[in-house]
């Protein structure tokens, strides 16, 4: 199916969200996520189905000084 994530049109076959940050090789352990805008929290991630044109944000801590 085709996702947009973080702007860039992506090819996948994951079904979940988890699914899909296994797929892109994200460690889920410090990530906020967001389907169509709406956030998805860690614990619902694994059973929020994915749908063919979703637009998914990921999100990761940036060190910085």
């Amino acid at each position: 199916m085709k996702l947009t994530v973080n702007g860039e049109e992506r090819q996948v076959t994951a079904a979940t969200l988890a699914a899909l940050l296994d797929e892109l090789d994200y460690a889920p352990d410090f990530l906020a996520t967001a389907r169509n805008g709406e956030v998805v929290a860690a614990a619902e991630r694994s059973w929020c189905t994915l749908k063919d044109g979703d637009r998914i944000e990921i999100l990761s801590p940036m060190q910085g000084g």
